[in-house]
């Protein structure tokens, strides 16, 4: 099961702007969880880097607005993935169905 951890942010941006670090994950989830986020309007900005191929770890930064705290986009990030991820396998299975139908 991957692992999280969370780098401290600096004094001055609070919660608002933090590091996330993934263990066992790399492009496929920091790509698309970037784009989500990314679309959010209380976002600043959102990149991920995968710092080395040698090493199995992702590294997500945050940087919200106001008061907006970091962990909480993530968490809805990550929400608003599932939710992507289901309405996909729906629509897929729901076609393959009427596909076997018409066969």
């Amino acid at each position: 099961m991957p692992k999280l951890a969370e780098l401290a942010g600096d004094e001055n941006t609070g919660e608002s702007s933090r590091t996330f670090v993934f263990e066992d994950e790399g492009h496929t989830l920091g790509n698309v969880l970037k784009s989500i986020i990314c679309k959010y309007p209380d976002v600043n900005f959102c990149g991920y880097t995968v710092p080395h191929p040698a090493e199995n770890k992702m590294h997500f930064r945050i940087q919200a607005a106001g008061k907006v705290r970091a962990i909480d986009v993530l968490r809805r990030g990550l929400t608003d993935l599932e939710r992507v991820c289901d309405h996909t396998i729906e629509t897929f299975e729901a076609a393959v169905a009427e596909y076997q139908r018409d066969v």
